[in-house]
């Protein structure tokens, strides 16, 4: 018969039944170290070198519930989305990521397995798309929703932001990276990833994994072209971003901020133009460019700025902008 002993000896190891220390002690030695570290963890704070005398700062939320589902993510696709898109902000400026800061609030019921699975997605997310980034700090809390805040820092290597504001009339508009990809693996795990309730199911996920592993991973995993950001600031970009929250919601932003409208051309947004504006979440890199410049290796051209101010047109037609807003969720392709 078995013992209670026996059901004890083998349920996950929590983080209620350790200590932070402890927690610390697992999970440091999984995360990459920063080349631009010259203080790492250990002390109230780090220290990064910033030969250009700047840097480029931001930060980003995963909340479970509105930002993941714990059916659809392993841990480790939590650490790889939590630092890519962090990374990809960093790379809308034009600048190469350096370090990031992780701070992870979780219920003490969490096994300590998964804050390992996502520091090793933390650390494969680095290695694989912005080697010599790491690690250099962070936090442990508790919360009732397992919740990820990153902030992430990068070098403009003596080069200028690229910022939303410098789009011009006549500039061309240009993506780098993936685009729908991620709109239609989220619309998949919407729609075939739940239950009769309409809850997310782990079984029902694991078999979009295995019949649209490109799509799903797209969502889950993305893999913003982080080499991209820093090759359009060289090449002149008048204006850039990282397109997360649908591409036409997205190239709103840099109209206002430019005072311009942004006019797509249908036929470069692939079979379905819905999921392509509205899809959102490849983390590609939009961006702007003057006439007479070549478009950098990885950009290719979407469409024109028009004189339009603060409007997304396509063909010259008017675009009712949808995407993602966190208090509304997705208006737009995906439910």
């Amino acid at each position: 018969m078995k013992t209670p002993a026996d059901a004890n000896a083998r349920s996950p190891e929590t983080l209620h039944d350790v200590s932070e220390i402890a927690v610390l002690e697992r999970i440091f030695p999984r995360l990459p170290a920063a080349s631009a570290q010259l203080l790492g963890p250990g002390d109230d704070a780090a220290v990064v070198s910033a030969p250009d005398g700047r840097f480029v700062v931001t930060t980003d939320m995963m909340i479970q519930g509105p930002d993941f589902r714990l059916a659809w993510s392993t841990p480790h696709d939590l650490g790889w989305k939590a630092a890519a898109t962090n990374l990809s902000d960093v790379a809308a400026m034009g600048a190469r990521p350096t370090a990031l800061v992780v701070a992870i609030a979780a219920p003490a019921s969490t096994p300590v397995s998964v804050l390992e699975g996502i520091a090793d997605g933390l650390r494969d997310c680095c290695e694989a798309l912005a080697p010599g980034c790491g690690v250099v700090g962070g936090d442990l809390s508790a919360s009732d929703a397992l919740t990820l805040a990153v902030t992430a820092f990068g070098d403009l290597e003596g080069r200028e932001p690229v910022k939303r504001s410098g789009a011009r009339v006549g500039d061309v508009v240009a993506l780098a990276g993936r685009l729908g990809a991620a709109g239609v693996g989220l619309e998949l795990l919407f729609r075939l990833g739940v239950d009769a309730e309409g809850l997310p199911d782990a079984v029902r996920a694991a078999a979009l994994k295995e019949h649209y592993p490109d799509e799903i991973a797209a969502q889950l995993r993305p893999v913003p072209p982080l080499d991209c950001g820093p090759a359009a600031a060289v090449a002149g970009a008048t204006a850039m971003l990282d397109v997360s929250d649908g591409l036409a919601l997205d190239a709103g932003r840099i109209a206002r901020a430019s005072g311009v409208g942004i006019d797509f051309h249908s036929d470069t947004l692939g079979v379905r133009v819905d999921v392509a504006l509205g899809g959102g979440e490849d983390h590609g890199l939009l961006a702007t460019f003057p006439p007479h410049v070549a478009l950098p290796e990885g950009f290719r051209a979407l469409g024109i700025v028009t004189a339009d101010a603060g409007t997304v047109s396509v063909d010259g037609e008017p675009h009712t902008l949808g995407g993602w807003d966190p208090y509304r969720g997705w208006d737009g392709a995906v439910g």
